[in-house]
């Protein structure tokens, strides 16, 4: 089950586990997409989250996770990752990006998307377009024999690509399955053809998070809100996969990623 420095290799039992994992989190983020609205706190878009894992016979990863409150990390505009759910109300142009995590028969989900809240300068929608097409580009890279950073330099190829946007480098994707991060690290950023070998069983999360500015950024008082240091727009979008002999498997999507590994002509590895 364990291989190559303390990466967790899966049987395809195991990674079917992982899915219904992925479906619960996948759900819950359509659900949230949906509830995002002006006049909404982020804590009651947490209560949502919560009561909808919960009822699908899911844990939320994130309550309690080295002391976070919140079923679902909520960051508004140039909050990056790390948001915790409060009384913040949500305005007519935010942007908030939403984190969430889910835990089932052992097995973890984990999966962001950014959504935009009524009237969003061009600029934003923009650069959540470019970040969440950057994610894709990565799992596009991604075959069986690779290597880890094939995915990384894909992730930035395609954001380089897009315009002068910048790469947050201190929050980067992990391996997934029986604890949320695990080996190895999946930088958005990076050479190619470095780190571990990609072979079946091996599950990963892989998560750009992208700004309009400089990418440096600064954690706040409550110890986990990151925020960008220049106060530009952030975006954040995240699924897990994984690779079959067939193609990759987007654990966290609802089809699988089926229509879009399609529409990048790569061969799709569901079951």
């Amino acid at each position: 089950m364990f291989r190559d420095r303390g990466i967790e290799i899966k049987s395809p039992e195991q990674i079917d586990k992982m899915r219904v994992a992925g479906l619960v989190v996948g759900e819950t983020l359509e659900l949230l997409r949906g509830s995002v609205r002006a006049g909404v706190t982020t804590l009651e878009l947490d209560r949502i989250a919560e009561d909808n894992i919960r009822s699908s016979g899911g844990v939320p990863s994130f309550k309690g996770y080295h002391g976070f409150t919140g079923s679902i990390c909520a960051s508004v505009n140039d909050e990056v990752v790390h948001g915790i759910p409060g009384d913040r109300v949500v305005e007519d142009g935010d942007v908030v990006s939403i984190d969430c995590g889910a835990v089932v028969d052992g097995w973890h989900g984990d999966a962001a998307i950014t959504v935009a809240v009524g009237e969003v300068p061009d600029e934003a929608l923009e650069l959540m377009r470019v970040t969440e097409e950057s994610m894709w580009r990565g799992f596009a890279a991604a075959r069986l024999g690779g290597r880890v950073t094939d995915i990384s330099h894909a992730v930035e190829a395609y954001i380089r690509s897009q315009g002068e946007y910048g790469i947050v480098e201190d929050y980067v994707g992990h391996g997934i399955g029986t604890a949320m991060h695990q080996p190895p690290n999946v930088p958005n950023f990076g050479r190619p053809g470095r780190g571990p070998r990609l072979v079946e069983g091996l599950a990963l999360a892989v998560e750009p998070m992208v700004v309009l500015g400089d990418p440096t950024t600064h954690v706040l008082a409550d110890d986990w809100t990151v925020k960008t240091d220049d106060g530009s727009y952030a975006a954040h979008f995240e699924h897990s996969f994984t690779l079959t002999d067939r193609g990759a498997w987007v654990l966290t999507a609802l089809d699988g990623g089926e229509s879009k590994l399609a529409e990048l002509g790569v061969p799709f590895g569901g079951r």
